[in-house]
This record gives C-alpha cells, sequence and structure tokens, in this order.
C-alpha cells in the first residue's frame, strides 16, 4: 500500500508540479509551497495575524511557509509585489473586489 502511495505523490509532483500550489500536513501546521520560481519575493497575507504580510522562504524556486492548521482562515499571496491567488478548492469574494482561499481544518 505504502508503494502505490509513494507512486501517486510522485505522478502528481513529476506531472502537476504541485500545480504551483501544494498543500501538506504535518501534525497541526500546515505547509504551504508555491512554485514560482521566477519570483524576486512571495508573501502570505491571512487572517491568522490579521492579514499582516509574512514572507516565505525559497528553495530552489519553491516558495514555503508554515502556519498553525488548528482552525479555518482565509489567504492570498503577493509575487513580486502583485496579488496571487492560486488554486483553492474553497474561495470568497474579499471586501476589495478580489478573492480569498479559504483553509479548513479535518476536525
Amino acid at each position: 500500500m505504502k508503494s502505490i502511495h509513494f507512486t501517486l505523490v510522485l505522478f502528481c509532483l513529476a506531472f502537476t508540479s504541485c500545480s504551483g500550489h501544494c498543500k501538506k500536513m504535518n501534525g497541526r501546521a500546515l505547509t504551504l509551497s508555491l512554485d514560482k520560481p521566477e519570483a524576486k519575493s512571495v508573501a502570505i497575507f491571512c487572517s491568522l495575524n490579521g492579514y499582516a504580510g509574512q514572507m516565505l522562504n525559497q528553495r530552489k524556486g519553491i516558495w514555503q511557509v508554515t502556519v498553525p492548521a488548528d482552525k479555518p482562515f482565509r489567504y492570498f499571496y503577493k509575487v513580486d509585489g502583485k496579488t496571487f491567488l492560486p488554486v483553492c478548492p474553497k474561495k470568497e469574494k474579499d471586501d476589495f473586489g478580489s478573492e480569498n482561499c479559504i483553509f479548513e481544518p479535518r476536525l
């Protein structure tokens, strides 16, 4: 069973490159990854901290941040100063005519 799971993960990574955006749960933390090798800076803005921007760490073109995942939150990114919303299953309109992604932990 482990080999099937591993194969599926490799398949997804190889053919989608995370589709630009990946989420990985690790206990009560969530690591968000954004595949933007051309970017010079990436920040996340989320409801967990009142939408104060937090810079992501970059390694080989993949930008990452780890946030608490014990309650729902809304978020979006700024890539080189421009708002970027990844493909996400749940979205909502914000007060500025744009949208935010919604993360809801499995309770």
